[in-house]
């Protein structure tokens, strides 16, 4: 995720603006303990009751797309709704719709769906793991939380952070963590994420650059808020990656992805559930969208 340089003049006089819009009990709290209170929270687990559903619509080069997903018990289920801002079709909904239930009448393709998100969450873990070791940081003042980013009202610190040449990498998964360099907006009150901004400062390579390589320059920005009582949810992804995998293989990442329309879902919901909601939401969108409505 992210890093950075600053001058001790600098720094001090940001580090008199932080501690001043510190909470009283965490004043005496060093960036990186508030960096690594905030990562203890963010990984620690929940109840699982809160569940969700949203939209999301992801831009990328190639047009937009944008999904229904609802939070399951069982994983996230997800349908497209739109493409390029258009409802579907009839004929792509109902395709849409024997794709989701096909997944539900096929145990070993939902076990594979599982197996490919529980991987993704344990990737990231090992990221947030890593934050507070893989960077040096310094305060850089304090911004106002809103809707879209934080919690509307509360205070959020800046910290700008870049690669801290005494880490050593476990694996390839935090290798990326040594080239970069950027920003985090941490609620200090909620120990919780607002946003986390990072670009690549220079090329890093995997496995001696056999496995691959990322460009220097590639950006990547998170974005957390509250969504619903106390929940917190990523609302804004943005990923910007050129490369090589594999020697051979071009790497070309570039996407936007915003998560909205928040709405809580039945606490335990199973994955068949889910997607009978996700059908019958996704006809009331295509009934709303019909002309002369």
């Amino acid at each position: 995720m992210t890093r950075i340089y600053f001058k001790a003049q600098v720094a001090a006089l940001a580090l008199v603006s932080a501690i001043a819009a510190f909470p009283a009990d965490q004043a005496s709290e060093s960036p990186t303990e508030l960096v690594r209170r905030t990562v203890q929270r963010e990984i620690a687990p929940d109840s699982g009751q809160a569940k969700a559903i949203f939209e999301d619509r992801k831009q990328t080069p190639h047009g937009s797309q944008t999904k229904l997903i609802v939070e399951t018990r069982e994983g996230m289920a997800g349908m497209t709704v739109a493409i390029n801002g258009k409802p579907l079709t009839p004929q792509q909904r109902q395709a849409e719709e024997a794709r989701l239930s096909g997944l539900v009448g096929n145990p070993e393709a939902l076990k594979k769906k599982q197996k490919s998100e529980k991987e993704d969450e344990e990737h990231t873990v090992r990221i947030m793991k890593a934050l507070p070791d893989a960077f040096l940081y310094e305060p850089d003042g304090t911004v106002v939380g809103s809707q879209e980013i934080g919690k509307a009202g509360d205070q959020l610190v800046r910290l700008k952070f870049h690669p801290n040449p005494k880490y050593i990498p476990p694996s390839h998964v935090e290798q990326v963590l040594t080239g970069l360099q950027g920003y985090i907006l941490i609620d200090a009150e909620q120990h919780r994420i607002a946003r986390i901004d990072g670009t690549l400062g220079k090329e890093v390579n995997f496995g001696w650059g056999i496995l691959g390589r990322l460009d220097r320059g590639g950006h990547f920005l998170v974005e957390q808020a509250e969504v619903l009582n106390g929940e917190w949810e990523v609302t804004h992804m943005s990923l910007s990656f050129t490369g090589k995998e594999l020697l051979f293989k071009s790497i070309n990442i570039k996407s936007d992805e915003v998560f909205r329309n928040f709405r809580a879902a039945p606490s335990n919901l199973s994955f068949a559930q889910g997607v009978e909601l996700l059908k019958k939401q996704g006809a009331e969108l295509a009934e709303n969208h019909q002309p002369n409505r």
